[in-house]
């Protein structure tokens, strides 16, 4: 493999099909096992032909955007199959929602019940729609990737329930489908939290069932995490684990469905971002790896301090060279947050050296930007690399 990514351009994002598939197939098992529907969170990574292996895989999509939900129509997830979520569609997003006749919408205020139910009769539609819950859990894991608790701006608390259920009888053009809950992605206690989160939700459905509104469906989001740490050793998270705890935990009625919206799971670990060093810089307080590849091709660990293993690839080649050198990893762009990794024990690393930034198939590609008129790093697979070395090395 390393000879054949020689050739590509750098910066370039790998993504591993073979890895794709082999955890698609591990989580489809482990909902057929446990009866569960899976809907792909389609902002973890919009790469068209990722989404499109998925569609084949079976997976529904869970979008948050009205691009979201044309994208995941084009890549062929069938309407029906389609979630959109958010707590900011505009009407023209929820229009194309409802005349793509999407199986639901995840309302998450009494306002937007209210203007759902408004767009969908101006146009002679009816809406599926779910109540996401606000359950006020926390899910122990990065306080910016937390959503599930009272001060966070998702969902609706317990305390809203009677006001909902209000609008709701005045609503002709949408029908109660079930309860929605997230409450956070990359939880390391998996177990707990499910624990959690089921007993949230059998109180909720029986509240709701008490209320004459059955719970046709219940959906769980997502949240499972991923190795960053050590890729290799965890290539696959713990489907069975999750789905295992959710079917001990939560109270199944007669004809309710139970969803899942796995994103970070399914592709963080298949994609690596790809550097090559364009400098060594020595100070008197720090030695500097300065990288092509900067925070405009993956944010994530400029925006909240996200850490990614960094391997020094072209090393490998120098196998007499031990992980002896401390530098801090940084890329090219003119802000001091633009920095892959302080105080990273590597390799000595030299000008030309190809790294890779792993773990970045999730939240990577799909939140880059231009700043510094920066080019779009490339997208490269690995059952294609005979096309991606037909273009120009810089090195």
């Amino acid at each position: 493999m390393n000879n054949a990514l020689a050739g590509i351009q750098t910066p370039f994002y790998l993504y591993d099909m073979d890895l794709l598939a082999e955890t698609a197939k591990a989580a489809t098992e482990a909902a057929e096992k446990y009866g569960i529907e899976l809907h792909y969170a389609t902002k973890a990574n919009e790469d068209t032909r990722i989404i499109s292996y998925l569609a084949q895989a079976g997976f529904g999509a869970d979008c948050i955007s009205g691009g979201e939900v044309a994208n995941a129509l084009k890549c062929g997830i069938p309407a029906q199959k389609i979630v959109f979520s958010g707590v900011g569609k505009s009407d023209s997003e929820i229009l194309t929602g409802l005349k793509a006749g999407i199986g639901c919408f995840n309302v998450e205020s009494v306002h937007e019940l209210y203007i759902l139910n408004a767009i969908a009769g101006k146009f002679g539609l009816k809406a599926g729609i779910s109540l996401r819950v606000n359950p006020n859990i926390d899910a122990h894991t990065f306080r910016y990737i937390t959503s599930g608790l009272e001060v966070n701006k998702f969902g609706l608390p317990d305390t809203e329930f009677d006001s909902f259920v209000e609008m709701l009888g005045k609503c002709p053009n949408l029908h109660f489908e079930g309860l929605h809950f997230h409450i956070g992605s990359q939880i390391p206690d998996v177990g707990k939290v499910c624990r959690d989160v089921c007993s949230s939700a059998n109180k909720v459905i029986e509240w709701f069932r008490d209320h004459n509104l059955p719970v046709r469906s219940v959906n769980l989001g997502g949240g499972l995490g991923v190795d960053y740490d050590d890729p290799d050793a965890h290539r696959i998270p713990d489907f069975e684990s999750w789905m295992s705890a959710i079917d001990r935990y939560l109270e199944r009625r007669p004809g309710m469905s139970v969803h899942l919206e796995p994103g970070r799971s399914i592709v963080a670990q298949c994609g690596t971002l790809y550097s090559s060093v364009l400098f060594i810089k020595e100070t008197a307080a720090k030695s500097f790896v300065i990288l092509d590849a900067g925070m405009n091709d993956m944010i994530r660990p400029a925006l909240y301090g996200a850490y990614h293993r960094i391997d020094n690839i072209s090393a490998l080649e120098r196998p007499l060279l031990e992980a002896n050198r401390i530098y801090d990893v940084v890329g090219p762009v003119g802000e001091s947050t633009d920095t892959w990794g302080k105080g990273r024990r590597l390799p000595v690393t030299v000008r030309g050296d190809l790294v890779a930034i792993r773990s970045a198939g999730a939240y990577g590609q799909t939140m880059s930007n231009r700043y510094n008129l920066r080019p779009e790093a490339q997208t490269v697979y690995s059952d294609r690399l005979w096309d991606a070395t037909m273009k120009p090395s810089i090195l």
